[in-house]
């Protein structure tokens, strides 16, 4: 079972390693942990995010949500508000701003999704009760 010093590691799909870390790293504030000529490493708000490099068509049908977008639960909102604030100060593009999400229900949570330059969609999310995370 995982516990809390157990990291979640996710890799996704890039076109310029340089492009990259410059987003993430510059942009939207995650430490940079490895460089390998194929891929960075990175601390992804204390989960593992590995950039590989690869042949990347941007563009290729129309931009979506879903199936496919990573991103971060924040368990306090000011995280989340934060977060939202630095996306907005740094210019970050946004595919979609931020939103409230099934409310009146129990699921009711504020969500933003940030597309990063090789068209991978990032959500950031924060539960009005804390027990919806799971």
């Amino acid at each position: 079972m995982r516990t809390s010093n157990d990291v979640f590691h996710l890799a996704i799909p890039v076109g310029d390693l340089d492009q990259a870390q410059h987003f993430y790293v510059t942009l939207l504030g995650c430490k940079l942990a490895r460089t390998r000529p194929d891929r960075i490493t990175l601390d992804f708000f204390g989960d593992q995010l590995v950039c590989h490099l690869s042949e990347v068509a941007p563009g290729e049908g129309p931009l979506s949500l879903y199936p496919r977008h990573f991103g971060v639960t924040f368990h306090d909102r000011q995280s989340f508000e934060q977060l939202y604030e630095l996306a907005q100060l740094r210019k970050i593009p946004f595919f979609q701003d931020v939103s409230k999400r099934f409310e009146g229900l129990a699921e009711e949570h504020l969500t933003f999704v940030l597309r990063d330059p090789f068209d991978n969609l990032l959500e950031f999310k924060h539960y009005r009760d804390p027990r919806m995370m799971y």
